[in-house]
């Protein structure tokens, strides 16, 4: 296997093609080919050393995008411990050839709803560079904030979703270009998407959801030429396109179901489930990693999942927990919640029907 791995990784060229280009081959050193299925699992393997369980903290990271996130009872105490934490981390890195971009480093400070002082300013210094704290963080095509307002992400995906329906919707002209099967196919496959990601974990509010509807209702007619006039009512039916509140509430049940019915030890966000939920707790996470806001001096005491948000929400609860909530319908009568492998059956053998019940 280690010669197969160093076969694959050496004697690689690249070529840069643009008009006037010489075409010729440069030899490549470093990296994985883009697009191979083992890339992504070869540079796993290689920053592997660098994830590393920290109390009262995480580090998670998505390819070469890394993020660590530290909680203690004051900013200036967060500071230190990012500070401290990065200096092991690059450490590590550059014990197994791996630097990190520190330039392009983000600060934010998180903050729980029950907080009423001003945000603070508290900068970081690493490497003698100084990041002062943003009030808007992109990650992963999430738009995230101190308080943890939906606002901006979901303000940033319907602006996508715009500017890629002006650029389609010159395609399809009224009475020419694309036909309208197809304009189903993009909506559903292309504007749908863009519009609603992050809604399996992040929930638009009122002023968002207006501005999503009013989208939506422009894609429904473009997808059926239907008249102005025609009801807002009556678009989705039109159309067979989902409309975009239950739509959301879909994707988070899904979402919620992937989260309880996966082994802990195949998907990292069931191993912060609570430890009271009935599903496999031998493989749970400590609560210091799975609460970050737990054992602090503040006034922020996240709900339990079982118990209902109230109105106004004075108190809620941690997102994983509130994923968690959302199976309670599904539980009656469960313990533990079924964790259903279906293996195909041998050859030239035929599986019993499933039992009716």
């Amino acid at each position: 296997m280690i010669d197969w791995v160093s076969s694959f990784l050496s004697e690689r060229t690249c070529t840069l093609v643009f008009q006037g280009s010489p075409n010729l081959s440069s030899q490549v050193s470093v990296g994985t080919p883009q697009g191979s299925p083992i890339s992504p699992l070869l540079f796993l393997l290689s920053v592997s050393p660098l994830h590393t369980s920290i109390p009262k903290g995480l580090i998670v990271s998505y390819v070469d995008d890394f993020s660590i996130t530290v909680a203690s009872p004051s900013h200036r105490g967060n500071i230190r411990r990012l500070q401290r934490l990065f200096n092991t981390v690059a450490t590590t890195g550059r014990d197994i050839g791996v630097s990190f971009s520190v330039p392009t480093t983000q600060l934010i400070h998180w903050r729980t709803p029950s907080q009423r002082s001003p945000p603070s300013m508290a900068p970081s210094e690493l490497e003698g560079h100084y990041f002062q704290p943003f009030g808007v963080v992109r990650w992963l095509g999430y738009w995230f904030t101190p308080a943890l307002n939906t606002t901006h992400h979901f303000r940033h995906r319907l602006s996508l979703a715009q500017a890629i329906f002006s650029f389609v919707k010159r395609l399809s002209s009224p009475g020419v270009g694309v036909k309208p099967f197809l304009c189903h196919r993009i909506a559903n496959g292309l504007f749908l998407p863009i519009l609603t990601y992050g809604a399996d974990l992040l929930t638009p509010n009122s002023s968002a959801l207006r501005g999503m509807n009013s989208f939506w209702h422009r894609v429904q007619r473009w997808t059926t030429n239907n008249f102005f006039s025609t009801p807002t009512s009556i678009l989705s039916r039109e159309a067979c396109l989902p409309s975009v509140i239950p739509y959301c509430r879909y994707r988070r049940h899904l979402a919620a179901l992937r989260v309880a019915c996966t082994p802990p030890y195949a998907n990292p966000a069931s191993t912060r489930l609570p430890q009271s939920f009935p599903s496999l707790p031998s493989f749970r996470a400590q609560d210091s990693s799975r609460h970050l806001t737990v054992g602090l001096y503040s006034v922020y005491l996240p709900l339990s999942w079982k118990t209902k948000t109230p109105s106004p929400p004075i108190r809620k609860h941690l997102p994983v927990d509130t994923l968690a909530h959302l199976t309670l319908p599904l539980q009656e009568g469960l313990t533990p919640l079924p964790l259903v492998l279906h293996a195909p059956p041998p050859p030239g053998r035929i599986s019993p029907p499933p039992p009716s019940s």
